[in-house]
């Protein structure tokens, strides 16, 4: 489960609400599906991001299962400050999973906006946002069972049509205890639609918490834009991160240095072929040709991706 228990034991956690607090916008990866790794968020706190989150985990998956946690979750030293995402539907089964996890981490964060019809199926995601008392009822345990107070408690969520029903979430999640909200301003229904900056803003003014908004931030002109327009405290950036993990250090598109980084970050932390190509693609998607596309996305081997990048890029 830990990438070095010893070294883990022995590093400082942070309490991420003094990020809140610096009087800076906090500068935050999001929880991706098979992205957001130990590896990558090494990267990208190369590149001036605050905070990370770690892909979401399904809390009742972790608790049962030993091979779960060690599949689902590593960090290390460095990785902090970090907050690990659950999906989760009963109080008592978060409380579980926070407590397995928080001599490790800086926080845990309740999932209330994942789309997915499988997660809604199962009760976890966005259905959560119309269960205003479910999720205060479970900020509220977490709270009441984690001894250290500098632990954090957050949840992410999207709108609802009738923003009334979001911002009322909001102050029973805050009355609970929540220590901030990340607000993607999309409805369950909407995908690629308009984010809804406006309603960000009107959740931000009716709360006394943080905010952090979420949604199509793709450069760092992008997040002071969504900062101006939403006054929210903290950006948290998905899709754009993965374009160009430099992002938040002012890069307008993945600089050689930060995919050298990438290759010399992935093949330390034995990153899977798989992964470590992935991500190299959505990184050079911005600066290769359709035809360098064509022959790098095909690539099949570890030792083909690196004579590829020698050869045209010198690295």
């Amino acid at each position: 489960m830990i990438d070095d228990i010893r070294e883990t034991k022995e590093c400082q956690l942070k309490d991420p609400m003094d990020l809140f607090h610096s009087g800076q916008v906090v500068k935050i990866c999001a929880p991706m599906v098979r992205y957001s790794k130990l590896a990558f968020r090494t990267l990208v706190r190369k590149y001036g991001c605050d905070l990370c989150y770690t892909p979401m985990i399904v809390a009742a998956d972790f608790v049962r299962s030993a091979k779960a946690r060690d599949s689902e979750f590593t960090t290390n030293k460095g990785d902090h400050p970090l907050i690990v995402q659950f999906a989760a539907k009963e109080a008592q089964v978060l409380c579980d999973a926070a407590r397995i996890i928080c001599p490790f981490v800086d926080g845990v964060d309740l999932n209330c906006g994942c789309p997915q019809r499988w997660a809604i199926s199962e009760g976890y995601g966005a259905c959560l946002i119309n269960k205003p008392e479910l999720v205060k009822d479970m900020v509220r345990h977490v709270r009441s069972q984690i001894d250290n107070p500098k632990f954090s408690v957050s949840i992410k969520i999207r709108i609802h049509e009738d923003l009334k029903r979001t911002v009322d979430l909001c102050q029973k999640a805050e009355a609970a205890g929540v220590s901030w909200i990340t607000v993607h301003g999309r409805s369950i229904e909407e995908r690629h639609q308009p984010v809804h900056y406006d309603a960000i803003k009107i959740i931000k003014q009716s709360m006394s918490i943080p905010i952090v908004a979420n949604g199509d931030i793709k450069t760092l002109k992008d997040a002071e834009n969504v900062h101006h327009l939403t006054e929210a405290d903290g950006i948290m950036v998905a899709r754009g991160l993965l374009a160009n993990p430099a992002m938040f250090a002012g890069y307008e598109e993945t600089p050689l240095q930060c995919i050298q980084d990438w290759v010399d970050i992935a093949l330390e932390h034995g990153t899977p072929f798989t992964c470590f190509h992935h991500h190299l693609m959505y990184m050079m998607e911005r600066i290769t040709s359709k035809q360098e596309k064509k022959v790098f996305n095909v690539l099949s081997s570890t030792s083909a991706v690196l004579d590829y990048l020698n050869d045209h890029y010198g690295l």
